[in-house]
């Protein structure tokens, strides 16, 4: 029974993610006009502090009137009561309280009443003379206007003269000496625009009574009303300044998006298709990308770079010492399986088909192609190990340098230079590349090695030179090559100086010949411990 294809997990691409975060930002302006409400409070604060300043201002005109008629016997209002006297030297500043997320919005204003008593003759010739500067102020303002005596009869206004305010909650506070202030519900003269739905200052009304206060008594009231100013009319009045901002707002979004396609979506685009080139095998797919945007996908893609080219070369490696390893173990299993097949058909025969010396060499070719077998596995181990990558090694040479000519006994080595110095290598593994080229000397008839070491870029370079057979010009580029010897009829296995070349290179060191004109050279860069 097959089983269920597994379900991938979704997870966004980075331009999804890229694409929302521009939208975000790009919608925050459109977004915010649901917030406009908290935005109506400011304005209906603006227009009471408006009607406060032009209700104060006829406060005083009318206040002025009333007093120049008091000799004539004009009649005041109620008296204020002690307590809520103010000082008149005394700054009381009136300050804009209504708040539209309160309870502060009532009902629409009550209709007009019929006044009890007309109005006082002096009153109604006090409002014939406030007229024209209330309605040049209205022109002005836009504000609505009534000019109420002490019983709170309309003297003055465009409409409602000579009826009663005096039952309205604010006026009738206002007539007891208190100012008053009342946010109520409106119905518009024209319907509104669907979009001023949004805002609630188009369906509302901001009413203000302002006492006129004459020798502590109530002399009238200045009774004004408005609309609060509507956030899209200030919009259209600012169209100009806002199409600019919304501009600068889309260019700046493209803008960042570009930047965020060049520096984070090309690149990472980029580093994926490679990664599917080289997955095919492609060898041209390894060199550096045109564009790596960001700093952090310059180190990522120069990193993933260099492993997959290093792992490519590995995979290269690993394809031809196979290849080589497969020839150098069929010669001699080649070898053994012929020489036992011949060994086993002498012994199964009647007669005698080989001699005594004969069956004696074929056991001597099996022994010795055993040996030969042997040896390369010994060498393939010392290949893996050094091949591991170093765990925090060190020595110092000169312990080194004694346990290589504890190994030699029968040739010459020398060592100066700076041997007390430390390596960044373990003593085993040092000794296996000094122990390889002091053996690959020895078999080419060398009598004396000398190991010259010195300090170099905060490493520790060496030159390991020897007396024995030079080595031919057409052999100087294959001699780390694996399996490659000149010893194969002498049990030579052609991993010696591989392995030496292993080691170093993964310990982060480095080996080369040198040219020479008697015997060999190598210069060994050991790193710093």
């Amino acid at each position: 029974m097959n089983e269920a294809p597994r379900r991938e997990k979704w997870r966004p691409t980075v331009g999804l993610i890229i694409f929302t975060s521009l939208a975000v930002v790009a919608a925050l302006p459109l977004i915010g006009l649901f917030f406009f409400r908290v935005y109506d409070n400011q304005l209906i604060h603006q227009t009471q502090a408006e009607l406060i300043a032009q209700s104060k201002v006829l406060a005083a005109v009318f206040a002025r009137e009333v007093e120049s008629r008091r000799a004539g016997g004009i009649t005041l209002g109620a008296e204020i009561p002690p307590e809520a006297r103010t000082d008149e030297d005394k700054v009381a500043p009136i300050r804009p309280a209504l708040d539209l997320a309160g309870n502060d919005l009532l009902m629409r204003r009550p209709d007009a009443r019929t006044a009890n008593a007309p109005a006082d003759p002096a009153y109604v010739e006090i409002g014939a003379r406030l007229a024209p500067i209330m309605f040049e102020t209205q022109k002005v303002t836009l504000a609505g206007f009534r000019i109420l005596d002490p019983n709170g009869v309309v003297i003055a206004g465009r409409q409602e003269v000579g009826q009663s305010l005096a039952h309205i909650e604010e006026v009738a506070a206002a007539l007891k000496g208190q100012y008053r202030a009342a946010l109520r519900i409106r119905k518009p003269d024209k319907t509104p625009p669907p979009i001023y739905s949004i805002s609630r200052g188009v369906g509302m009304h901001v009413f203000s009574a302002m006492p006129v206060i004459v020798d502590n008594h109530v002399a009238g009231v200045i009774y004004t009303s408005r609309t609060p100013s509507n956030i899209f009319d200030h919009l259209y009045q600012e169209r100009g300044k806002f199409l600019l901002a919304a501009l600068t707002v889309i260019a700046a979004t493209v803008i960042i998006g570009l930047v965020f396609i060049r520096t984070i979506t090309r690149p990472m685009h980029e580093l994926v298709s490679r990664a599917e080139r080289i997955s095919r095998g492609d060898r041209n797919a390894f060199h550096p990308l045109a564009h790596y945007g960001t700093r952090e996908f310059a180190q990522l893609g120069r990193s993933f770079l260099d492993m997959a080219q290093q792992l490519s070369r590995r995979s290269d490696y690993i394809a031809t010492f196979s290849s080589h390893l497969t020839h150098e173990l069929k010669s001699p299993l080649t070898s053994i399986k012929g020489a036992a097949e011949l060994l086993l058909e002498s012994l199964q025969s009647k007669t005698d088909t080989l001699t005594r010396m004969e069956q004696k060499n074929f056991v001597s070719n099996i022994l010795g192609d055993a040996e030969r077998l042997d040896a390369m596995t010994q060498r393939l181990r010392e290949l893996a190990r050094a091949e591991s990558a170093p765990q925090n090694e060190q020595t110092e040479l000169g312990s080194v340098v004694s346990s290589l000519k504890s190994r030699f006994p029968t040739r010459t080595i020398t060592a100066s230079g700076c041997l007390d110095r430390s390596i960044g290598m373990s003593g085993e593994k040092a000794l296996i590349v000094l122990s390889h080229l002091a053996d690959n000397a020895v078999r080419h008839n060398a009598r004396n090695v000398r190991l010259e070491a010195e300090s170099h870029d905060g490493g520790i370079r060496m030159l390991v030179s020897n007396d024995g057979d030079p080595i031919s010009e057409s052999n100087r580029d294959k001699i780390f090559d694996a399996f490659f010897t000149t010893r194969r009829d002498t049990g030579g296995t052609g991993m010696g100086l591989a392995i030496v070349q292993a080691v170093m290179t993964s310990h982060g060191g480095s080996i080369r010949l040198l040219p020479t004109e008697k015997g060999a050279a190598f210069e060994l860069e050991f790193p710093a411990a």
